[in-house]
């Protein structure tokens, strides 16, 4: 009988690419990883790996399996659901990986208000950006992932992930106090193509965001400061560094001093915002209740 806990090692292999990527994914020694594939080809009878110099990879068996220990882990995934929600009272504990705003907006809220509802289940939060939350979803370091929809998470990790959209909001633009269009309702991106600007760092969902924006109206934004922190975005702009598009809600509690929000003209860029679990664990009782909470968060943030 095939060891799930080995299978596991294989789909972390299959995710990862390499042996030591693997291990310190599942917390194990790069020795202890190779011993379970090494055994786990002994279990099956087939070579799993082809083994070149210090590198592997997987054979075109090793690929099959792989793939149908998704479907096993999604399968466990929903026999620890169905247990759960057989039991009796909601106690345990649920992960949950988010970024900065939404933590500060939707997660921590939801924390204070299971807190009173449900004092038996603890919440344990994660900060964590994009494609770091949804690689601790599916290595099982975390719960819940909440990540912004953009090109690059479209499609990705298929049928191992459920991803459900949670809330919506719009890009504002800051500037500089002294900016000439301050005075203005509302800004055109094109009327900002020849400022510099501060934005985040390239891989940052808000810069993709950012640069789709101002490229779908005919120009590049010249990024003359990078920052990932809202914060650090306000208060570049207010020094006079360059303007900025930032989500509403990361604008929520920033002291601005020399900076001014102004709404974008015309159609406005949106960041949208999701929920993902692994496949089978959407039934698990603190799961579906930390869900509730963070929807019953992002209603009001929306509204």
């Amino acid at each position: 009988m095939i060891d799930p806990r080995r299978l596991r090692v294989l789909r972390a292999l299959a995710e990862h690419g390499t042996v030591t990527a693997a291990a310190q994914a599942l917390y194990l020694s790069p020795s202890a990883a190779s011993q379970q594939l090494a055994a786990l080809e002994t279990e099956v009878g087939h070579a799993l790996l082809e083994r070149r110099g210090r590198t592997v990879r997987l054979t075109p068996t090793g690929a099959v399996l792989a793939d149908h220990a998704a479907r096993i882990a999604a399968q466990l995934e929903q026999a620890e659901a169905d247990m759960a929600a057989s039991s009796a009272g909601l106690a345990g504990e649920v992960t949950i990986a988010a970024f900065a705003s939404a933590i500060t907006e939707v997660v921590a809220p939801t924390v204070a208000a299971l807190r009173t509802r449900a004092p038996q289940v603890r919440i344990r939060v994660k900060d964590a950006e994009g494609h770091a939350s949804r690689r601790l979803l599916i290595d099982g370091a975390v719960d819940i992932a909440l990540a912004v929809e953009h090109r690059d998470t479209l499609g990705q990790y298929g049928e191992q992930l459920l991803r459900k959209p949670l809330y919506a909001e719009p890009f504002d633009l800051v500037l500089p106090a002294d900016h000439p269009l301050v005075s203005a309702p509302e800004v055109a991106l094109t009327d900002l193509k020849a400022d510099p600007w501060v934005t985040p760092w390239p891989g940052n969902p808000v810069h993709d965001v950012v640069l789709r924006a101002c490229e779908e109206v005919g120009f590049q934004p010249r990024a003359e400061c990078l920052a990932d922190d809202s914060r650090a975005v306000c208060a570049l702009v207010s020094a006079g560094s360059g303007v900025a598009m930032v989500p509403r809600s990361a604008l929520h509690g920033i002291a601005f001093g020399g900076a001014v929000i102004r709404p974008v003209s015309g159609s406005r860029p949106t960041r949208r915002v999701f929920t993902a679990v692994r496949s089978g664990s959407e039934g698990h009782p603190l799961v579906q209740l930390a869900l509730r909470g963070l929807g019953d968060q992002a209603a009001g943030l929306s509204s």
